[in-house]
Formats: structure tokens, C-alpha cells, sequence
């Protein structure tokens, strides 16, 4: 049935459900607050209406706490399922997503000697700039990484899917043993801090970081957009989109510069979550069409409302706690992943972009 739809009826489908789900998450929780609370609480921070001193901890708990959460989330969802979209453009393949590209292994890791280190030699000149300097380092990190499982995969100008594959495998694993071994040597709270980068989660989202990710998201979605077509052209081969105009080597680089700078920017707010860049291309290509000039706003949209939807679950699950979202994306990523797999296998990959 969506097929029938326009690209713009979809995005106004994503856009209606997306406000419901963040309406709905920013209702549930410890405390529950009604959309008109909601609404009063949101005009009282922008001086439409009056409040009183009665509601004022209420007011804050919303204002502070619970509307930067729902932002993140929102945020986060869009970073990851747009990042996912590049990467598997990029290497012209549908299984391949920020994490298994080291990615996010190698965010952490940058993060993670920030944490341990940061108070020795070089590296304190980045303590200054708290969370901007963790984002310094998780850039650092992811670039590299990602660049490292990029030239190990390329094979005479080309791109092998399986050499991709096996060389993330091993990027990540390293990533992952060198965060284990900080995490092994630090003290009590490094060793939280990098904790909470291997479980994600958005209970310590703040203006400040939502912020950082905006902005993040932004310039880098607006510059991702520009590329659509030349993605397009990238799908047929890098010979052909030469032949079209397009520099694959410019593009390839270009684009991993953004969706690195989208990834660690967001990883160092809200910490490592998988499998949701993997699924959120997949989906809209079963759906509607393997076109960028759509997959890239669509992933925006998708992966925000899917973000809201598993930080809804992980509140509610176990309440009054709740769960990682790293999690819960594991949990229902891992699955889906497999099944990709068998599909690609029994149908070709070339069925993914039809």
C-alpha cells in the first residue's frame, strides 16, 4: 500500500506518527504529565502563559529532564538510520551499518581514553572543553576505524563486500579489546563513564548535548541531502558514476567525514546503540524505493519514530527502572540482521536495490 504513495505523503505519514510518538514518550515515565500540562509547561518556558510556584518542580522536572530526553531520542534515531543509509550506499551493500563498519567500536575507544587519560599529557588540553572534547576524541576514534575497515575493503577501486565485512569484524574487535582494557585499569568512575558508553542510553540527556547533536545533524543531513543523486549514480559502480560525472573517491571520503561527525557527536551524548542504522534503509527500501533522494529523508524520519518507540519500551518494561537502549536495539536488531542475510542470500543482492 505505501508503494502507491508519494515520497511526500510517506514523509507526511513518518512526520504525523513521529509527533505521536514524542508526545506519547514525553508523557511516560516516573512521573506522567498530560499534553495539556505539556503544552503549559512549554508556553510558561517561552513567557506565553503564567505559571505558579506550586507546578514549579514539575515545570522543571519536564522543561529539564524529560523534553531534552525525547529530543535526544528523536535526534539519535534520525543520526543513526541516516548514517546507516550513507554507509550502506557508500559500500553498496544493504548489511552494513555504522557499527559493523568499527564506526561506533572506534567512538567509544576515543571516548573511552579521554575518560582514563584525560587528566595526563597531551590530552589535557581537551579536558577543558568537556563534552566537546569527548567528541573530539569519539570523531578521532570513528574516523580512523571507519577508514581503516574502508581501505582494507577495497580491492582494485572496488569495494569487496566480504573482505568489508571480515575487516569490520576485526576493527571492531580490537576497538572493543582496547575498551575493555581501559575499562579494566580505571578507576570507579572512568569505569561508569565507559559503562555507560557500552550500553547507551538517553537518562543523561541534557540541553547542552541535544544541542551539539542538533547542530550536528543538521549541517551534516543538509550536506548528506546534496549527494543523493550521486549515491544514486554510485549504486550502478564507480566506473559508471565516473562516466556520469561524479568522483566516487571525492564522494566516498566526503561522506564518511559527515557521517563520522554525526556518529561521534551523537555516541558521545548517548553512548553506543546498534542494529538501528542497519534496519531503518531496509525497511524503506522494502516499502516504497531504493532511491537516496528518498532514503535519506525518509531515514531521518523512520529512525526518529523507531528511536521513541524503543526508549517508550525501555521505560516501561521494568518500571520504575529501565533499560539500556543498546539493549533493546540488540535484542530486536540481531534478529532482523540475520534475516537479512538469508534474504540476500536467496534472492541476490541486487534485489535490495531494485
Amino acid at each position: 500500500m505505501l508503494r502507491r504513495l508519494s515520497y511526500g505523503q510517506i514523509y507526511l505519514l513518518l512526520g504525523v506518527l513521529l509527533i505521536g510518538a514524542m508526545i506519547a514518550s514525553a508523557s511516560i515515565g516516573a512521573t506522567t504529565f498530560t499534553p495539556l500540562q505539556m503544552f503549559g509547561y512549554i508556553g510558561q518556558a517561552f513567557g506565553w502563559v503564567q505559571g505558579s510556584n506550586q507546578d514549579s518542580l514539575w515545570r522543571n522536572v519536564f522543561l529539564l529532564l524529560r523534553l531534552p530526553r525525547v529530543l535526544m531520542a528523536a535526534l539519535a534515531g534520525a543520526v543513526l538510520g541516516v548514517a546507516g543509509t550513507l554507509m550502506q550506499g557508500l559500500f553498496r551493500n544493504p548489511i552494513v551499518e555504522p557499527g559493523l563498519t568499527g564506526t561506533s567500536a572506534g567512538a567509544a575507544l576515543g571516548a573511552s581514553v579521554l575518560f582514563v587519560f584525560g587528566g595526563h599529557s597531551a590530552l589535557t588540553l581537551l579536558t577543558p572543553l568537556g563534552s566537546f572534547g569527548v567528541s573530539v576524541l569519539a570523531f578521532t576514534g570513528s574516523f580512523i576505524a571507519t577508514m581503516i575497515v574502508y581501505r582494507l575493503s577495497v580491492s582494485f577501486g572496488k569495494v569487496n563486500v566480504f573482505t568489508l565485512l571480515l575487516s569490520g569484524i576485526a576493527v571492531n574487535a580490537v576497538c572493543a579489546a582496547g575498551t575493555g582494557f581501559l575499562f579494566y585499569i580505571a578507576r570507579d568512575p572512568q569505569a561508569r563513564d565507559i559503562a555507560f558508553w557500552q550500553l547507551g542510553t538517553f537518562s543523561t540527556a541534557t540541553w547542552h548535548g541535544t544541542e551539539m547533536v542538533a547542530v550536528a545533524f543538521v549541517i551534516c543531513f543538509l550536506w548528506a541531502l546534496r549527494h543523493g543523486k550521486s549515491l544514486n549514480m554510485l549504486m550502478l559502480g564507480e566506473d559508471e558514476a565516473t562516466y556520469l560525472g561524479v568522483n566516487p573517491a571525492r564522494l566516498i571520503l566526503v561522506l564518511i567525514i559527515v557521517n563520522t561527525i554525526m556518529v561521534a557527536v551523537t555516541t558521545a551524548m548517548v553512548g553506543v546503540i546498534a542494529f538501528i542504522g542497519l534496519v531503518i534503509p531496509h525497511i524503506l527500501r522494502m516499502v516504497k524505493s531504493a532511491d537516496y533522494t528518498f532514503l535519506l529523508p525518509g531515514s531521518a524520519l523512520l529512525g526518529a519514530l523507531l528511536m521513541e518507540v524503543i526508549d517508550i519500551i525501555a521505560r516501561v518494561v521494568i518500571a520504575p527502572a529501565e533499560l539500556p537502549i543498546g539493549i533493546i536495539t540488540a535484542v530486536v536488531g540481531a534478529p532482523v540482521f540475520l534475516w537479512i542475510l538469508l534474504r540476500q542470500q536467496r534472492r541476490g543482492q541486487a534485489a535490495f536495490y531494485g
